[in-house]
């Protein structure tokens, strides 16, 4: 059974496979923990909190503040230097109370004294229904840290004026996100104000929910505000609560940065500021509606990751592929969206950074190891098979491993054995030579390796100066057959060129050249095909009954007087391009059934009528009616040439066994 289109890993295989899997499951949950301590980390959590809080552009609650801005058409209406007096801003409280505001929040530090009758004027405007921004701020130096706290001026909160900390904390990258620790804070003081209690449970540290870029909130113009009447809708202000405070109307641009503004979540996709008053009205929407988000505590964040740790060695316990690619994009939405429903439904933000990384790094992880793996057997079968069958084949095998099934199998196989006759004498002439004897071995069996793989045939093994060979194995060979009896023709043709060469050699040094006479033997059958041996060294062979008739038939083959003798299968699934024709039907060793033989002729003029006496002549010798003084002998050997050793043999044992 095959995985995802890769072989599944079998028995020792598969248990290392997912020891190693544990094992990097094990070292991701490590790894996370020890980097979820780095400050980069915590960023790198809060930058997917920018995008997954803000995804689907959440804008401000009804009901919610009114921004007053002190803009550039108010500094150009107004047309005097910051700071404006602080009479005018009597006056404006005194148009917005007048409009129906309900609390007004001056987003104005007014710690200083100024003018003594402007002072008075704000004096008198203030009451329990505005609240006066103040400051705090910490200094550190290699001494001590000294906490500042500005609050506007004692004859403002004796008037009833309330005062809230309009100090805001930043992330280490400079981005606003968490709602004040001060219980007195700016937005804290407006709830009070507005509801006229005191918020029990304030949401301190807890991620702020934006509404929007820059300018999202329902804003005005100071100017405007200064006579609503006449420049504004009706009932503008009435019921609402008004901050009052600097905000530009083209907001700052993060890399030029602006005076009291900030980055909120929104600036990821907008790379604008937010000022500071609008983040004071979102800070209140928050705490007026109880939007806030807080952060998973560890138990969750671990399990998550957990989870996702499972989820991802479950998806390659089997195997990797295109789809654990498929898998991982898959569980980095879902992750996201998980997160993302968390947020703004639950208010509880869940970082998907620890279950992705997790998730990516075990499924990649397991990934890399299975490439390398892969890589290691492709140079293993490489390695196995480069010296047994052609280039191509090895290349085809290395590109899809499928192909190779490995432990054995059972297939049809076409295999051939050859063996050079008369060697064993020949070696006996060169006992004294070893390297002319090895030279010619190489010289014998590289030109009829080439041959063999060449036609696609893979190589088993070498015995002396013995080659045996087998086609549709380790690649499916549809022709095998043709193409092992194709081999064994080239193969004698590459003996005859050899010949020649040494017939040239041994003239020029004047000596006798070794005649070198090939038999080969082919056989189809059904084998048994695969690595075969010990854990530590095997080898890619194949045995059956059919390989060991393929063996009888290249030993049979100098009996009949002929270099190359089939097995029946191999003759019927040739005889289509080659005429083959029957010899005889023997009794190899260890089958008691009679096995036909054949071999390969080229084609007669009388080819037909040749064909036909061969047959009349085998049925003759089978029924034993065959004399050694018959006709058929001398007309058979010279129409068939090629069979005049075999016609013969067979009457040389005829005569033989007449004189018995």
């Amino acid at each position: 059974m095959r995985v995802r289109g890769k072989p599944r890993p079998a028995g020792g295989q598969a248990e290392s496979r997912h020891l190693r899997l544990l094992v990097l499951a094990l070292a991701t949950l490590v790894t996370i923990s020890l980097l979820s301590r780095l400050p980069a980390w915590s960023l790198l959590e809060l930058r997917s909190f920018d995008y997954l809080s803000t995804v689907d552009d959440p804008r401000p609650p009804q009901g919610g503040p009114v921004i007053v801005a002190i803009d550039e058409p108010s500094l150009a209406d107004i047309n005097a230097q910051w700071p404006w007096p602080r009479s005018l801003h009597a006056e404006l409280v005194r148009q917005l109370r007048t409009a129906g505001a309900r609390v007004i929040g001056l987003d104005i530090i007014m710690a200083e004294p100024s003018n003594p009758d402007n002072d008075d004027a704000i004096t008198k405007a203030v009451g329990p229904d505005v609240v006066l921004a103040g400051d705090e701020t910490l200094i550190e130096t290699p001494q001590a840290s000294q906490l500042i706290r500005a609050t506007p001026l004692p004859q403002l909160t004796e008037a009833d004026a309330v005062t809230g900390i309009a100090s805001i904390d930043l992330s280490g990258d400079g981005t606003f996100r968490r709602i004040p620790g001060y219980q007195d804070g700016f937005g804290a003081m407006l709830m009070k104000a507005a509801s006229g209690t005191a918020n029990a449970a304030l949401p301190a540290g807890r991620l702020i929910q934006s509404f929007g870029p820059a300018r999202s909130y329902p804003t005005v113009s100071y100017y405007q505000a200064l006579d609503p009447e006449n420049l504004l809708p009706p009932d503008y202000f009435k019921g609402r609560v008004v901050l009052v405070g600097l905000s530009l109307q083209n907001a700052p641009a993060i890399d030029k940065g602006g005076v009291d503004a900030f980055a909120t979540p929104y600036t990821v996709h907008t790379g604008t500021l937010t000022s500071g008053v609008e983040i004071q009205a979102t800070i209140y929407d928050n705490i007026r509606r109880g939007l806030s988000i807080a952060e998973a505590r560890l138990p969750l964040v671990a399990a998550c990751i957990l989870i996702s740790v499972l989820l991802a060695a479950a998806t390659v316990w089997r195997s990797t592929g295109w789809l654990t690619i498929v898998a991982s994009a898959v569980a980095v939405l879902a992750f996201a969206a998980a997160s993302f429903a968390g947020i703004r439904f639950a208010h509880v933000f869940v970082s998907p950074l620890g279950p992705v990384v997790a998730y990516v790094s075990v499924a990649f992880g397991q990934a890399a190891f299975d490439y390398a793996e892969e890589r290691r057997n492709k140079r293993q079968i490489i390695r196995a098979f480069a010296q047994y069958i052609s280039p191509d084949l090895v290349r085809r095998l290395s590109n899809d491993p499928s192909q190779l099934k490995l432990g054995g199998e059972r297939r049809t196989l076409s295999v051939l054995f050859s063996d050079v006759r008369g060697f064993t004498t020949i070696a006996e002439t060169l006992k004294d030579d070893p390297e002319q004897l090895t030279g010619l071995i190489n010289r014998l069996l590289t030109p009829l390796s080439d041959v063999v793989m060449d036609h696609g045939g893979t190589i088993d093994k070498y015995m002396g100066d013995c080659i045996m060979a087998f086609w549709n194995a380790p690649l499916d060979d549809p022709d095998h057959a043709l193409h092992a009896v194709t081999a064994s023709l080239a193969m004698q043709a590459a003996i005859s060129s050899l010949n020649r060469e040494l017939e040239r050699e041994a003239a020029a040094r004047g000596g006798k050249p070794h005649v070198l006479k090939m038999g080969v033997g082919i056989n189809t059958g059904e084998c048994i095909v695969g690595n075969m041996g010990s854990t530590r060294r095997f080898d890619y062979s194949c045995l059956g009954d059919s390989v060991n008739l393929a063996s009888r038939l290249e030993g049979a083959s100098k009996n009949y007087g002929v270099a190359l003798l089939l097995g029946e299968e191999t003759a019927r699934l040739v005889a289509g391009t080659y005429t083959v024709v029957e010899l005889d039907r023997i009794i190899v060793k260890g089958r008691t059934v009679p096995s036909p033989v054949y071999a390969v002729v080229h084609k007669a003029e009388a080819e037909a009528e040749a064909l036909a006496a061969h047959r009349a002549f085998t049925q003759a010798k089978y029924a034993g009616t065959l004399a050694p003084s018959d006709l058929a002998f001398d007309r058979l050997a010279a129409d068939i040439p090629e069979l005049a050793p075999y016609y013969a043999i067979v009457r040389d044992a005829l005569a033989e066994s007449g004189e018995e």
